[in-house]
């Protein structure tokens, strides 16, 4: 009965109905699907800044240098859903359009985002504040540009060299041992990040981006 009201909520139960519908070509799935995301889509996405809020609580926030507040790892999530519905959205399907425009959109303007460093940071507009690297972001929006090259969405040229830094960069945050470092923990807001800080959704994030990257290194 909860409305997808939150930003994270946008890559954990739009994909599942996409891909119900895949498999059992209920219009219903589909049509819940449709209505449910335009209605969060028009709640959480600021057109001018081309990014989404975390919930309702931050239209009004600011950061320190004035920005308003977009969590680095909240559009990473949504930008790893959108390339979650794309996988197996039908490419006939006419609502397929809609998420399409809009993983391209949020893309082009989180691969802007990126520090010279190769991550992205826990606050996308005022890095400075949280100028440690922030590998669950950083992971989800490599995972989405390699997804878009990949398969066409996103125009290689332009791209490669971010998600190759981006890679990179994820990498070195590997310790020997094998563990992912950098990981904000649970929360919906920047936070400060250090190197010992891991979570699992910060792996997953790894291994999916991982995943894109060698097929990358197949073609």
């Amino acid at each position: 009965l909860d409305r997808w009201s939150w930003c994270d909520a946008l890559f954990m139960a739009p994909p599942v109905y996409a891909k119900l519908y895949a498999l059992t070509k209920d219009k219903r799935y589909l049509d819940f699907l449709n209505k449910e995301y335009k209605a969060t889509y028009d709640h959480l996405y600021d057109k001018e800044e081309r990014l989404f809020y975390r919930d309702r609580r931050y239209f009004d926030k600011r950061e320190a240098n004035g920005k308003k507040v977009f969590w680095g790892r909240g559009n990473g999530w949504v930008l790893g859903g959108l390339a979650e519905i794309l996988q197996v959205l039908p490419k006939e399907e006419p609502s397929r359009a809609f998420y399409q425009e809009l993983f391209v959109e949020l893309a082009t303007r989180v691969a802007g985002l990126q520090s010279p460093d190769g991550y992205w940071h826990a606050s996308l507009l005022d890095p400075a504040s949280y100028p440690s690297p922030e590998t669950s972001a950083t992971g989800f929006i490599v995972y989405a540009l390699a997804y878009g090259v990949n398969e066409g969405l996103l125009d290689k040229k332009a791209f490669m060299p971010v998600i190759k830094k981006g890679w990179k960069a994820l990498v070195d945050a590997v310790e020997p041992d094998g563990k992912l470092g950098y990981v904000q923990p649970i929360g919906a807001d920047p936070r400060k990040v250090t190197r010992d800080m891991t979570e699992v959704y910060g792996v997953g994030a790894f291994l999916l981006s991982g995943c894109q990257i060698y097929k990358m290194s197949e073609k």
